[in-house]
């Protein structure tokens, strides 16, 4: 239903940050955003996002992975842009799809608003229906928040997201000033001879005035930190404090992002500029969790192979992270090797045969499934540890019915709709569903696990929460049948299969839902942990094997 924005109310305390981006997409806002709230939630402030897309689309879920990365799903089901994975894992916070804003959910609950007569015969437009449902959500997803950061995603000038900045614009209007702040990033590029240059700034910024909007704070993208004659010059040009102008220079890791921001005072600038210096920890009592653990020394490395069709780190971010918490929980290096499925044996074997673990994660469509198959029976006949994901943990059952129980051509219905062996199927209930999106399982559902089993030792639990997003499941008519031969269902959501693993190997696990989505710095994946430590216990063993062969 629409409703008329409400001005701020100054007994609700909270602040709002908004992160426009300039000159080229892919700067770094969304990164920008999460470590600014993640110093500000060490500071002791509840903090919140909102992330705005402005495509057409009313969710992420059918999205090319090769156009956006990958689709992130939040616990009510949400399927989103990746950019509010990377809020989760900064604010260590939980979200849901109110806090995604596109453009085809603005418009699609105001065309049907005006078609259920909301408007009592109003001339519907752009200003101020379109405009006030944007203000509406952002209002709504605040709820409960100290400060909430709202990204737009997208660049300045863009055609398609002229109606939010409209809405900022109003936005600003309705607020009192101590209470909102506009946070431009731009990309500041190197001419040849070594030149930060700063004409893309201006001009960026000049976009952005024209439409009604002064930046309080600039943050410059660049290879180095910014010069002191680069932020005098931004500032000169762009009319804001020099102190207003913050580099976000290049780092190995996104998670050092953060330190390198404090160090440059951002958060104890918004802190001022949102009038929150009174009511923030004082700086010996802040928090230095998140500090602790990126800067945590890792004394060894491991090389994991992830085996996907997509040649696209950000299609596979969240299982990059949650390696990458693996390993800093566990104090060691996980490098990735990327093998493609589609292309294994000619290219990539030796990645797979030199791996020290193997992950195949989730997707949708048949092309890479053989390879995948192929690199599942290499982790199992020569005890590589594995860890299988959604469509990893289906292309494991797969390899098991052929390879191991005997069922030539046994597939999924998804990937071979003729296959003689459907070990992989639409469960009966599903097929009443008419509508495509009516059949996918997604977000948070519990799982049963059988006590002594490799799963329960990983959760070191009988049941775990965790996220979905996926249409086929394992054919109940198979299951003796598989279970015949070394291969063990030991997690189990009514007549659904959620884990898989086998009793006849160091570490082979499998798994129907995403457990990388649920993964954080400082809360790593059970999966993964038990992943990486079966690594080392392999390494280990190997190690003392070489020292009783030179002895």
């Amino acid at each position: 239903m629409p409703t008329d924005p409400q001005r701020y109310d100054p007994d609700l305390g909270r602040k709002f940050v908004f992160v426009t981006g300039g000159v080229m997409s892919g700067l770094g806002k969304g990164i920008t955003a999460a470590s600014t709230g993640r110093l500000l939630s060490n500071a002791g402030f509840d903090v919140t996002a909102v992330k705005i897309d402005p495509y057409l689309n009313v969710d992420a879920g059918t999205m090319n992975p090769y156009q956006h990365g990958e689709v992130y799903v939040l616990k009510d089901g949400g399927e989103v842009d990746l950019d509010l994975g990377n809020y989760e894992r900064f604010l260590g916070v939980d979200m849901t799809s109110d806090h995604n804003v596109t453009t085809g959910k603005v418009y699609k609950n105001v065309i049907e608003s005006e078609r259920a007569g909301d408007y009592l015969g109003e001339t519907v437009q752009v200003i101020p229906h379109i405009t006030n449902d944007i203000k509406r959500r952002i209002r709504e997803a605040a709820e409960g928040s100290d400060v909430c950061l709202v990204e737009i995603g997208g660049t300045v000038g863009d055609i398609e997201g002229m109606p939010y900045l409209e809405a900022l614009r109003q936005f600003a209007h309705e607020q009192d000033d101590e209470d909102i702040l506009f946070t431009h990033v731009t990309l500041v590029p190197y001419s040849k001879n070594g030149e930060q240059k700063t004409k893309p700034t201006q001009h960026s910024v000049k976009e952005l005035r024209s439409i009604g909007l002064q930046p309080d704070i600039l943050v410059g993208r660049s290879e180095n930190e910014l010069d002191d004659k680069t932020k005098e010059k931004i500032a000169l040009f762009c009319d804001v404090p020099t102190d207003a102008v913050f580099s976000n220079s290049d780092v190995e890791d996104v998670y050092h992002v953060p330190l390198m921001v404090e160090e440059e005072g951002l958060d104890e600038y918004v802190m001022q500029e949102l009038n929150l210096q009174d009511e923030a920890l004082p700086p010996e009592e802040r928090s230095t969790e998140w500090r602790d653990l990126v800067t945590r020394e890792r004394t060894e490395s491991v090389d994991v192979a992830l085996v996907g069709k997509y040649d696209l780190e950000d299609a596979y971010m969240s299982v990059h992270e949650a390696l990458k918490h693996a390993g800093i929980q566990r104090g060691v290096e996980v490098n990735v090797s990327w093998v493609d499925a589609d292309d294994m044996n000619d290219h990539h074997a030796d990645r797979l045969e030199n791996a020290d673990g193997v992950v195949v994660p989730g997707g949708f469509g048949s092309r890479g499934t053989e390879g995948k198959v192929d690199a599942i029976r290499h982790a199992r006949e020569n005890d590589v540890p594995f860890l299988g994901l959604c469509l990893g943990f289906q292309m494991a059952v797969i390899e098991h019915a052929r390879n191991v129980v005997g069922l030539d051509g046994a597939d999924s219905t998804e990937i071979e709709p003729d296959t003689p062996h459907p070990v992989i199927d639409l469960l009966p209930e599903q097929y009443e569903t008419e509508e495509m999106g009516g059949t996918m399982r997604l977000g948070t559902h519990e799982t049963q696990i059988d006590e002594g089993t490799l799963a329960a030792a990983v959760y070191d639990d009988t049941s775990c929460t965790e996220r979905h997003r996926h249409r086929y499941e394992v054919n109940p008519e198979y299951i003796p049948q598989l279970e015949a031969d070394g291969l063990t269902f030991s997690g189990h959501a009514g007549n659904r299969m959620e884990i898989v693993e086998r009793e006849d190997h160091p570490y082979f696990l499998g798994t129907q839902f995403h457990p990388e989505f649920r993964s954080r710095p400082d809360r790593a994946s059970p999966p993964f942990v038990g992943l990486l430590d079966a690594i080392l216990d392999e390494q280990g063993d190997e190690a003392a094997d070489e020292t009783e062969v030179s002895a």
